[in-house]
């Protein structure tokens, strides 16, 4: 099967980090999930060494993995359920924001011990 990687870059609105945080981590990554082709999801902060050396117009990624013979169907569905009661958006998550899929190339490589 077919596997992508979507990457989702995000901010908090101004003094709503907490907020922004609680919804993204409890709610919204298991709406995602609910999609079909969505197989798993996993949030970072960029590290402080990096925000201190340059200000970078987004602090937070998502991660989500895609397993689908039918990305556009995955797409349109993830679509269709943004901001209805089946994926509820958050007023503290900032309007400005940036999600890019990407396709594998070839398989995972990992370092043997």
């Amino acid at each position: 099967m077919p596997r992508y990687t979507y990457v989702v870059l995000t901010n908090p609105v101004d003094g709503k980090e907490e907020e922004f945080n609680d919804w993204y981590t409890n709610t919204h990554v298991h709406d995602a999930l609910r999609v079909p082709g969505f197989v798993s999801a996993q949030r970072f902060e960029l590290a402080p060494a990096q925000r201190a050396a340059t200000p970078y117009p987004w602090r937070y990624l998502a991660i989500y993995e895609l397993e689908t013979e039918n990305l556009q169907e995955s797409v349109d569905a993830l679509a269709a359920r943004y901001d209805t009661p089946e994926m509820a958006i958050s007023e503290a998550l900032h309007p400005e924001r940036l999600g890019l899929l990407f396709e594998a190339m070839g398989p995972r490589l990992e370092v043997k011990v």
